[in-house]
């Protein structure tokens, strides 16, 4: 039996206020990554410190931004995915992700089998 789940289909098993719940910390996941990353951009390159711990700052910095900017863009790709009605489903098997993995991760584009199998694939 084929499993021919529309968008509309795997956005019904979260209810209007799971949607609101998971709405609204998306766009505090926003407000918080956006503002992280402004502290970064505005922390001080150059200062006292030695030069090798300068530059061992200036890379952690670089890898906090990279991380910061990365999960920006997945709470930004899961909102439009929301406002487009296609929020919730597996973007590998298609079948709706867990609510409980999404009240976790709200921004999670894969159900928790397909995320492990892509780790697992390196």
């Amino acid at each position: 039996m084929v499993n021919h789940q529309t968008a509309d289909d795997q956005a019904t098993h979260l209810s209007p206020e799971d949607l609101a719940a998971l709405r609204e910390n998306l766009h505090e996941q926003r407000l918080f990554r956006r503002e992280q990353l402004r502290q970064i951009a505005a922390a001080p390159r150059t200062g006292t410190l030695p030069r090798h711990r300068s530059a061992a700052r200036a890379e952690v910095q670089g890898k906090l931004a990279d991380s910061a900017r990365m999960v920006l863009h997945d709470v930004e790709a899961a909102l439009e995915r929301m406002a487009e009605g296609r929020y919730g489903g597996c973007h590998r098997c298609r079948r709706p992700v867990d609510r409980e993995r999404l009240m976790i991760v709200p921004h999670a584009r894969y159900c928790a089998r397909c995320q492990h199998l892509r780790e697992a694939a390196g």
